[in-house]
């Protein structure tokens, strides 16, 4: 039986590694060895990032929210105006509402008159 040589496999590989690593600094760019540690960093990063992402955007809503809601009713708080929804029976999630009070101000504001009346 005749000897396979596995450099087609291995080049292939190796490009595959090197084209993920472009634009790394210095050798993690370059060397198969360090571009191959950095990339399974940088994939266990984007793999956790991808659910951090949704806890900063939740927080980002909570934040224009809050600020929307004291803008409408210095007594309110952001607690106090998901509980008026609750009992009002107002189900909007707070990626709407926060759009809500950045886009139609009227709107969200009409969403705290009720909410308001339902505390």
């Amino acid at each position: 039986m005749s000897r396979t040589k596995g450099g087609t496999v291995t080049h292939r590989r190796h490009k595959k590694v090197l084209d993920a690593a472009k634009g790394y600094y210095g050798a993690r760019s370059r060397s198969f060895r360090t571009a191959t540690q950095a990339v399974d960093k940088a994939n266990q990063y984007a793999t956790r990032d991808r659910k951090v992402r949704k806890r900063q955007f939740r927080a980002l809503w909570i934040q224009r929210i809050n600020a929307a809601v004291r803008a409408f009713d210095e007594q309110m708080t952001y607690s106090r105006f998901i509980n008026g929804l609750a009992l009002a029976g107002i189900e909007v999630d707070r990626k709407v509402l926060a759009d809500l009070a950045i886009h139609e101000p009227e709107a969200f504001g009409a969403i705290v008159a009720q909410a308001r009346a339902a505390l």
